[in-house]
């Protein structure tokens, strides 16, 4: 075509016009008065020279081609071109909103209360928002809607959440915008609460949300407001050793991840392969039948049509099982004992650790054999203090038992097992399971086996059991006893955004109140875990961004400094989160099996050693508040990945460092260039690549965050592919040392690793 001939730009109705340099020039630096300090005359020029190659443009491909030209701008010295871009694509939300609801266009958003009627009307929303506010609230409602917040977002941040959580209709058409989502989400969570104070509580939920203080769980982001899905992110179950319990296991996590839930499973009560059944003597074929029937589930079983199902297996390092368990996410070997969609965890006793340090020798066991010999199941015991305890006692016993039937290895071959799958594949986790139970606020109602998906999660488990089935007029009445099934309700406080903005203090107690409300409006599709849901209440309240607001704070990373910046704030987080569901069991009640716990008696607070004059916060009359009123959750806090909501909040996941400054996320057909948040020339300095950090200044920074965090935290080990096996064993034996209670995956250069989307919050 000829250069000077003018294209033609045809819009969404397929109305054409010339294209007029001036109306580009004019949207263009509309935009660019939010960011004056960008250069954008070399990108004006690049537009207008490519626009002038064409004879025609659609106004999406024009709108592509503003953003495109934008992105490639993206680099350390203008990381602010991301928010310019943003607000391009914002543009094209907000037009194709109000053609698809039928507003003026100019207006960024159109009538929230129209929104509501609209999507309900389309099977989009649940009939509960008309049904449980009135017209006059949802009205009133509308107008904390700050539309100026949309400016918060970075491109690739506002991207993920129209992508994937933003309501479209069945033809994918828009119709929800940013600040209507977390609306929806603040409406859905604060309906039961009393009509004289919800309209506040929605505002401050709002609030929260709008201005990136804090992100939901994904399953709350994508489902809230929402007819179908559940709010919960994890959940975790003790499978029995028996026919029926392995099968209804599996039908259970089946229900359950079709809701988008991730699953734990805790396979350690489950005989070996080889054990008898019945008593025939060596017809069992242990736990690898078992995790191919959960691999099939994992992948047959999709998460709402968005993923496939996600599911971690734990295993006892001491389980006769446990080398084949090992080895099947390897790549190569009998791909009939491989399952190389599930995750792996291995649960590990202070006594096995203390073999590897000894190079001591190491004992397996079939669980069944021991149940039926000794007359306990090793499992349920754990060392109640560090180096004595039942666990080893009940361990050596079984040992020195000559019944028993045994494999003695080298406890240091083990742990050369354990780290060569981590190198290849990134698990097996690691499950510190004396440590977990020593810190259990709960261990007067049970055992702690394992954890999630994501590590994060350390609550009592037990398994669920069948007593009987009969008939009852023609029907088949079957009658369990309820275990102990894990649920995990999560949310994540922007740590650079909140602390920097200085609103812990009433951040804090509105997102407690939002998971607590959780609980009560999940319809959970399974009823032990809707039973153990509302016995313990858990939540778990988590953090990201610690690697920004170091940077922001100007602390390195491998500094004494970073140590205790995070014992001071994870212990000021920790104090917020108790206080707060202490006000909430004033107004609601306690966990109803708060009565000897830990947190009545006031061993919680001994255990850490809240009372101590060094602690600038009141704990004394803190802990004397929980005795008298009680605590609303059983277990509070949780660090969940986070890898996708930090995302969208424009942070860095969890408690991670970030992987290089200025990287490219992948989408479908092209790259979005990225950079660090807030990166400048000063920032700069902070920020250091995972890989090239020195991993035990890490292990010092978790050990100080674990000592405030009463379940756990998603703890990732980084190391180049060189590394050496006893430079990876002393960094297992410093987070064991250090007092850790899970490592999440062993990240090496050489290996891939699927980000957990269950847990990210």
């Amino acid at each position: 075509m000829s250069t000077t001939a003018t294209p033609i730009i045809i819009d969404d109705n397929q109305e054409q016009e010339a294209f007029d340099t001036n109306k580009l020039t004019s949207f263009i630096k509309n935009i660019h008065q939010l960011f004056p300090s960008l250069q954008i005359d070399d990108y004006l020029i690049r537009i207008e020279n490519t626009i002038l190659q064409r004879d025609s443009y659609t106004s999406e491909q024009l709108t592509n081609l503003l953003i495109l030209e934008g992105l490639a701008n993206i680099n350390e010295h203008e990381p602010e071109w991301t928010y310019f871009c943003a607000q391009i694509y914002l543009s094209k939300l907000y037009k194709e909103a109000a053609k698809n609801r039928g507003y003026d266009k100019e207006h960024k958003y159109g009538s929230f209360t129209h929104l509501i009627k609209t999507l309900v009307s389309k099977g989009l929303y649940h009939s509960k928002l008309l049904e449980q506010y009135s017209r006059e609230e949802i009205d009133q409602i509308g107008t904390f809607i700050q539309p100026e917040n949309d400016r918060l977002f970075t491109y690739i941040g506002l991207r993920t959440l129209a992508d994937r959580y933003l309501t479209r209709d069945f033809s994918k058409k828009i119709y929800e915008l940013p600040q209507e989502r977390f609306l929806i989400i603040a409406m859905t969570l604060m309906a039961g609460e009393t009509k004289e104070h919800r309209l506040e509580l929605i505002k401050q939920a709002y609030w929260a949300m709008s201005n990136l203080y804090m992100t939901v769980a994904t399953p709350t982001l994508s489902n809230a407001g929402k007819p179908i899905g559940q709010l919960s992110s994890c959940f975790i179950d003790t499978i029995d050793d028996s026919l029926q319990g392995i099968f209804d296991s599996n039908t259970d996590i089946a229900n359950l991840s079709k809701s988008g839930g991730g699953i734990g499973a805790y396979l350690g009560k489950i005989r070996s392969r080889g054990s008898d059944i019945k008593g025939f003597k060596g017809v069992s074929s242990g736990v690898i039948p078992w995790m191919k029937q959960l691999n099939n589930t994992a992948v047959s079983v999709d998460q709402l049509g968005q993923r496939k199902g996600a599911i971690a297996v734990y295993l006892d390092v001491w389980h006769k099982d446990i080398f084949s368990f090992l080895d099947a996410k390897l790549n190569n070997g009998d791909e009939r004992m491989r399952t190389h969609d599930l995750f792996t965890g291995v649960c590990i006793p202070d006594v096995f650790m203390e073999q590897v340090e000894a190079r001591g020798d190491w004992y397996l066991f079939d669980p069944h054999e021991v149940r039926k010999v000794m007359g306990y199941s090793i499992e349920d015991f754990y060392d109640e203090e560090k180096g004595n305890g039942s666990f080893r006692e009940k361990y050596w016993e079984c040992v020195n038992n000559e019944s028993l039937t045994k494999e003695k290895v080298p406890a240091i071959e083990m742990m050369k097992r354990i780290m060569i799958s981590q190198l290849e594949a990134g698990t097996p986790y690691m499950f510190y399971r004396d440590e977990v139970n020593r810190q259990n606020a709960n261990s007067h109602q049970g055992m702690i086996y394992c954890s999630n998906l994501c590590t994060e999660i350390t609550q009592n488990q037990s398994p669920t059991t069948v007593e009987e089935q009969y008939t009852e007029d023609g029907k088949i009445i079957t009658v369990k006893t309820p275990g102990d099934f894990v649920v995990c309700n999560l949310s994540s406080i922007n740590l650079a955004k909140a602390v920097m903005d200085d609103v812990l203090e009433k951040l804090i107690p509105i997102q407690v109140r939002m998971l607590d409300n959780v609980i009560d409006l999940n319809t959970i599709p399974v009823l032990q875990a809707k039973l153990t849901n509302e016995k313990y209440r858990a939540i778990g309240l988590g953090t990201f961004g610690w690697n920004h607001l170091l940077a922001l704070k100007q602390i390195k990373w491998e500094h004494e400094e970073a140590v205790q910046f995070a014992d001071k704030l994870y212990e000021k987080i920790a104090f917020l989160t108790i206080q707060a569901s202490m006000e909430l069991s004033k107004e609601k009640g306690a966990y109803s099996v708060f009565k000897g716990s830990d947190w009545e008696t006031g061993t919680y607070f001994e255990k850490r050693g809240y009372s101590s004059a060094e602690s600038q916060l009141d704990w004394n009359s803190l802990s004397e508040a929980v005795k008298s009123y009680g605590i609303r959750n059983g277990y509070l806090m949780a660090v969940a990945p986070n890898a996708s909501t930090s995302i969208i909040a424009g942070s860095t996941a969890s408690i991670d460092p970030i992987f290089q400054k200025v990287y490219s996320e992948e989408k479908k057909d092209y790259k979005i260039p990225v950079t660090v948040p807030d990166l400048n020339p000063t920032t700069t300095w902070f920020y250091k690549s995972a890989y090239f950090i020195d991993q035990h200044w890490s292990i010092k920074q978790n050990a100080a965050r674990q000592h405030h965090i009463d379940q756990s935290i998603s703890f990732n080990l980084y190391v180049q592919n060189t590394i050496k096996a006893k430079d990876l064993l002393n960094l297992h034996l410093s987070a064991w040392r250090e007092g850790l209670k899970t490592t999440y995956y062993v990240r090496s250069t050489s290996s891939t690793i699927e980000e957990c989307d269950s847990c990210a919050s």
